[in-house]
């Protein structure tokens, strides 16, 4: 404040000050948007018709549990791959908390919303609410499959809730929990376990599973302990399409990471406003777009068409084809329509030996794609509106509602400046801060020890020494006395 403008005024006057503006923008403080809260869902059912809310409060009206699913969404799910990611991150607010979300693919491969929740923190209690609420709005689908990291609360909860759905986690986190128990950070443990996890077929995955369990003693006992089945594709009960990772969740708190921090009804107000915008953006794209299939698998088909173009085709009868692909043959089945590459029957999109037939035969590439990817079904998942609301001085709020206070959840407050960084998971690399100077890791440019060129003849100094050594000056130079002096 004193160099921009000034003003010389302490750290606390400072904070006060940008305290009271937040509270003007944001809504009141976190205590008045607490109560807030049900009039803001009761303009949120008004407005968008069948939205589905749930708000739980605890003794003495303190906030427990918000469910959220917009109508929309709720339409739009049929239309997705049956194949929900779930999450959470922490909330950077004053009371804290946990945002859960649930998302999945559209047939374009974009993120598509769900349901969110806000509650205390990552518990049995808490994920088994959240997934009730989920399993009540939208349903179990067949093949219905979530994936999720390995947390405890996340796996007792899909146990009791979603019984007969397949609970798949995500190979990253898998990976990172190998890298941390066998204490091993090589690219080669990295790049052996993603292909063993990505692997189409049975073959393909023993000989990848045994040049891993090679390079890692132990590995094996351990995987196998986790279950085959929970992290890779060739064993998977259920069909996972591309969805090996959790990924689009994580993606998901990525795009809300700057709002986590705001007031709980200005921030649901913000899920609100992004999907608002994702489901015009991606509506109007799905409507101008004027293939059968969505844009990124046609991207994907005439890449593998290309691949198709090398390879060559032996009849065997009008339903079965041997594809030669190099040195490796591969038999097709279009009565059954599968391949024995894997990929045709576990992603329901034509591989490269599909397309070379298709090429050499009657059949047509569209047809042998699943629905799920389809332009009509882009467009149809997002074919509902999230409507806006009106200015908060607009709202026509009824008396039992307005009348219905909240209270913020009893939580204590850390004195402090709150933490704003995520605590990385267990195993995972955390990222070096980067010299702006010197492009150096391990360091950033106020905490730089080299020596700072002041003139193109070679005349330095060193940054951060409190008896600067210069190197090519003269005896009677002496060191700039501020910043300015160095700039000019």
């Amino acid at each position: 404040m004193k160099r921009k403008f000034g003003v010389d005024i302490s750290y606390s006057v400072a904070w006060r000050g940008r305290e009271y503006a937040y509270e003007n923008l944001r809504l009141g403080t976190p205590e008045q948007s607490y109560s807030l809260l049900p009039g803001y869902l009761h303009m949120l059912r008004e407005t968008n018709p069948g939205t589905v809310v749930n708000l739980e409060v605890g003794e003495q009206d303190r906030f427990k549990y918000l469910f959220i699913a917009f109508d929309a969404s709720i339409k739009g799910f049929q239309y997705c791959k049956p194949v929900v990611s779930i999450n959470a991150t922490h909330m950077k607010g004053k009371y804290r908390g946990v945002l859960f979300m649930a998302v999945c693919h559209d047939a374009n491969q974009q993120i598509f919303p769900l349901a969110f929740g806000i509650g205390d923190s990552e518990n049995d209690a808490a994920w088994t609410w959240f997934l009730r609420r989920i399993k009540d709005v939208f349903g179990e689908r067949p093949g219905h499959v979530i994936v999720s990291d390995r947390h405890r609360s996340i796996n007792n909860a899909v146990k009791e809730v979603f019984p007969n759905a397949f609970h798949g986690i995500c190979m990253y986190h898998l990976l990172n929990n190998l890298k941390n128990k066998f204490k091993t950070k090589t690219k080669e443990l990295e790049q052996h376990y993603i292909q063993t996890a990505k692997a189409y077929n049975l073959q393909e995955f023993h000989v990848l599973f045994y040049t891993l369990c090679c390079a890692v003693p132990g590995a094996k006992e351990y995987l196998e302990r986790v279950g085959l089945d929970r992290w890779t594709r060739s064993h998977s009960p259920s069909r996972r399409y591309n969805i090996m990772t959790t990924n689009i969740s994580e993606s998901m708190n990525a795009a809300l990471v700057k709002v986590r921090e705001l007031p709980i009804t200005t921030f649901v107000n913000e899920i609100r406003l992004l999907c608002q915008r994702w489901f015009f953006e991606r509506r109007n794209k799905a409507k101008d777009f004027t293939s059968k299939m969505s844009k990124d698998v046609e991207k994907k088909l005439e890449k593998r068409r290309d691949r198709a173009q090398i390879m060559d085709i032996r009849y065997a009868d009008e339903y079965n084809f041997d594809v030669i692909d190099g040195d490796q043959n591969f038999c097709v089945d279009m009565a059954l329509w599968t391949c024995t590459c894997g990929k045709f029957q576990l992603d329901q999109l034509p591989c490269e030996h599909v397309l070379v037939v298709v090429r050499k035969s009657a059949y047509e590439a569209y047809d042998l794609c699943s629905p799920v990817y389809s332009r009509e079904y882009w467009y149809e998942s997002y074919s509902g509106v999230i409507n806006p609301l009106p200015h908060i001085t607009s709202w026509c709020i009824p008396e039992d509602v307005s009348s219905f206070k909240i209270m913020p959840p009893d939580v204590r407050t850390s004195a402090g400046r709150r933490r704003k960084r995520r605590i990385p998971s267990v195993g995972e690399e955390q990222s070096q801060p980067k010299c702006s100077r010197y492009r150096e890791s391990g360091h950033n440019r106020a905490t730089c020890q080299n020596p700072i060129a002041l003139h193109p003849s070679g005349q330095t100094f060193t940054a951060c020494s409190t008896n600067p050594s210069f190197q090519g000056a003269s005896s009677s130079y002496h060191p700039p006395s501020s910043i300015d002096d160095t700039n000019s």
